[in-house]
Order: C-alpha cells, then structure tokens, then sequence
C-alpha cells in the first residue's frame, strides 16, 4: 500500500537537499585537502645537497625559474627582497633551475647578482617531474613546517598576499 502522493511531496526536496549537501563536502574535503611536498634532494649550484627533510619544521620557497625567463628575471629582486625581509624568522627558499637552463647561465646569473638563496639545478627535470610537472616558469610554492603545500604561484606572485602567507606561516607554532 502507499501512501497519497501528497504525503510523499517533501521527498523530492530532501533528497535534493542531501545529495547537494553531500556534493558540497566532498568539494570541501577535495579542497581543503593540502598535498605534501615531495621528499626531493636539491642540488646546489656550488654541489651542496639540501634535502626536503631536513627542511622541514621550516618554511620554504621553492622556486622554479630560468634566465631565459622574462618574468623570472623580472620577479627575482622582489624575491631576493622576500628572503631578506623573512631569513632571520626562518624562512628557507630553493630557486631551482629549469632543466634547460645552462649551469654556466644559472651560475653566472647567480654570482653577478649575488642571489642570497639556495639556488640549485634540475639538470634532469626530476625535481620538475616531482613537484606535479612543472613546465611553467616560474612557478613558486610555498611549503608550511609540516611540509605541506601551502599555496602554488603561477607566474609572478602577488607579493603582497605572498608576505602575508608567509608571516602567517612562520608565526604559526
């Protein structure tokens, strides 16, 4: 037996409701989700080898750029500017290479402008491949203490929101 079509009218609204509720969290959850950094070890211009691990407990930049980069070159004094003003909280960066990039360009870009960061080389595009296949330049991000990914810059960043992150991320406990 079942009942009168007009007791069955508020059935098509809730189930609405709850499948837009459960489309809603699963979007949330999607979103919130912040993936880890990879577990990579640079390679310094000058052979000194970081590794992501003992970087952790900090935050770091990791910046993938090119001196055949016109918004790389453009963007690399505010981000010297953004080391010096956040180093001594404890801020770490990486400027990383692009596998097609010279080392004798990277190198010489890196000594006449006296880059106050690490600045290491990609010579196979592994760290590129590992970081989600990077192929934009540049492209930044910013990793919280727990090694999380915290925010991907395409292109230049907005480097005012960009301090903002970063102060709140290196006064974070």
């Amino acid at each position: 037996m079942t009942a009168p079509a007009s007791n069955r009218s508020w059935l098509k609204p809730a189930a609405i409701g709850a499948a837009v509720l459960a489309i809603a969290g699963i979007g949330f959850a999607a979103f919130s989700h912040q993936p880890t950094a990879p577990d990579v070890t640079f390679i310094s211009i000058d052979g000194q080898k970081i590794s992501s691990q003992n970087l952790r407990g900090k935050v770091v930049m990791v910046n993938f750029w090119a001196t055949s980069c016109t918004t790389c070159v453009k963007e690399m004094p505010q981000m010297v500017e953004t080391y010096n003003k956040f180093k001594d909280q404890g801020l770490e960066f990486v400027a990383v290479a692009m596998s097609y990039d010279p080392p004798n360009y990277v190198l010489n870009y890196a000594e006449t402008r006296k880059l106050p960061f690490k600045v290491a080389l990609d010579s196979g595009g592994d760290l590129a491949k590992q970081f989600g296949d990077v192929a934009m330049t540049p492209t930044t991000f910013v990793i919280g203490k727990d090694g999380k990914i915290l925010k991907r810059y395409l292109g230049e960043p907005d480097f005012a929101s960009l301090h903002v992150l970063l102060q709140k991320s290196l006064s974070a406990s």
